[in-house]
């Protein structure tokens, strides 16, 4: 399974949260770092995008892909401050990155994909969840937060 859960995070959050980024600052030729302090954004977001992967495969017993989810729902770490972390982590890493290297078009990047991420949550995630875990999703999304407000 370690396999499978190391693979999903390179195709998923490894893409779009740090190949993309990397290619649109090469192409575009935004190699001058604008603001240090971003980096400490980009530092935290890494931290907390490792720490959900890890929650999903040790609490979950699954991975962060479609084709092999956590088996248990996840309540831990960040998970009981945001129903979210993952994405709010990659969101995170997106808004550093732009703030970094001064560019907008990360920013439109970044917009484009935290809207993506509600849709994804709120049409596909949601109803998922709710289906397979019943009232231990209820009892959850009643004391924590789809983000974090």
């Amino acid at each position: 399974m370690f396999t499978r859960a190391l693979i999903a995070f390179l195709a998923m959050p490894g893409m779009v949260a740090f190949v993309v980024p990397a290619a649109w600052l090469w192409y575009t030729d935004h190699m001058q770092l604008a603001q240090p302090l971003g980096l400490v954004l980009l530092a935290l977001g890494i931290v907390a995008l490792l720490w959900c992967v890890r929650d999903f495969y040790v609490s979950g017993r699954g991975t962060l892909a479609p084709w092999a989810p956590p088996e248990r729902l996840v309540v831990v770490g960040l998970y009981r401050y945001s129903r979210n972390p993952m994405y709010v982590s990659v969101a995170l890493v997106l808004l550093a990155w732009a703030i970094s290297f001064g560019s907008l078009g990360l920013t439109v990047y970044t917009l484009v994909v935290v809207v993506a991420f509600h849709l994804r949550v709120v049409l596909g995630e949601e109803p998922w969840l709710a289906r397979t875990h019943g009232t231990e999703w209820e009892r959850y999304i009643s004391r924590v937060p789809r983000w974090f407000w």
